[in-house]
């Protein structure tokens, strides 16, 4: 035991809770740790009862046991912080929403170990994070691909991140996203359905599927059409399966623009000018935007909802289209 240890004495075990499983009783009177955290500090032996250690999770309670949980410092995280700036667009002590910009990973990962989101958001957030799990981190429930620019929420401790990923796991996340795809979809809206799981032709890839996978459903509706050309599109996710919109759009034959991987053909940029299809074969990355992202607030039950304007990069895409409309 250190210094910086924190002592939990728990209330005795009541008649209700008799044979309750120790984890799920731990779980049940420290709502701000997740139950895998209490059972990894179970299995540490960081859980005693009459001073004698309880390494058990399935050990079963009894009435007038009172249990003493010690609560060690947060490990260090492994990923570097590092002074990134970051455009926050809300943030309290349970988590925090980032708008993040195309071209950044958001996690370390093998040839992205530094200037991610999570080397950035742990130099920013230095000392307020609790701990995910037990180590000072932040708790990543979401991602959008590197080349996506938009908004994502942040997990600061063990309660927001368990009630943030159930969000995700029930799909009741509100997330939308701004695409400007080639061509214009015939119908100008509806719903895509088709389960994405790795492409059989190239294993990097996704792909609809038809046997395995994961379901997938995008709803769209097609914001501007620039002639036969092009045209933005609003995309709201009811599942949210890896690169979902751009497979679903590519399988229209409306793929992402600066879309490297999911182009199946380019053949309505033939219908711009020079200097209009130059512009639009050049662009950097895929055209997407996460624009808008709601939720439950954790800890206050509050809906919260948040936007974000689209990029520089993607405006500039819009005002060559338009100007060539």
């Amino acid at each position: 035991m250190t210094a910086e240890d924190k002592i939990f004495l728990l209330p005795e075990v009541s008649a209700p809770e008799n044979n309750m499983r120790l984890d799920k009783f731990l779980a049940a009177k420290m709502p701000d740790m997740s139950r895998a955290r209490l059972q990894k500090l179970i299995n540490a032996g960081y859980v005693s009862l009459d001073e004698t250690i309880q390494i058990d999770n399935s050990h079963k309670v009894k009435v007038g046991d009172a249990y003493i949980v010690t609560v060690p410092p947060a490990e260090e995280a492994e990923p570097a912080a590092e002074n990134i700036a970051l455009d926050i667009v809300y943030e309290d002590d349970d988590l925090l929403v980032v708008n993040k910009p195309a071209g950044m990973t958001v996690h370390p990962a093998a040839g992205a170990w530094h200037g991610t989101l999570v080397n950035a958001l742990l130099y920013y957030c230095a000392d307020r994070l609790s701990g995910i799990g037990g180590v000072k981190r932040p708790g990543i429930v979401h991602r959008i691909d590197k080349e996506t620019s938009g908004l994502l929420v942040v997990a600061k401790n063990d309660l927001a991140h368990q009630n943030l990923s159930e969000q995700f796991a029930e799909h009741s996340i509100e997330r939308t996203y701004l695409a400007v795809v080639y061509g214009v979809p015939n119908s100008l809206s509806g719903t895509i359905e088709g389960n994405i799981g790795r492409s059989s032709f190239d294993r990097k890839k996704m792909a609809i599927v038809e046997n395995g996978g994961k379901p997938a459903i995008t709803h769209y509706k097609t914001l501007q059409a620039f002639g036969r050309a092009a045209a933005l599109v609003q995309c709201n996710l009811e599942t949210g399966r890896t690169h979902q919109i751009r497979v679903h759009l590519s399988s229209m034959g409306h793929a992402l623009i600066g879309d490297k991987v999911y182009v199946k053909n380019k053949k309505s940029e033939i219908l711009l000018p020079t200097e209009a299809k130059n512009y639009v074969n050049n662009f950097p990355r895929q055209a997407l935007h996460a624009k808008s992202l709601g939720f439950v607030h954790p800890r206050s039950g509050k809906f919260l909802q948040f936007d974000s304007i689209l990029p520089d990069d993607m405006q500039e895409l819009l005002k060559i289209l338009n100007l060539q409309n």
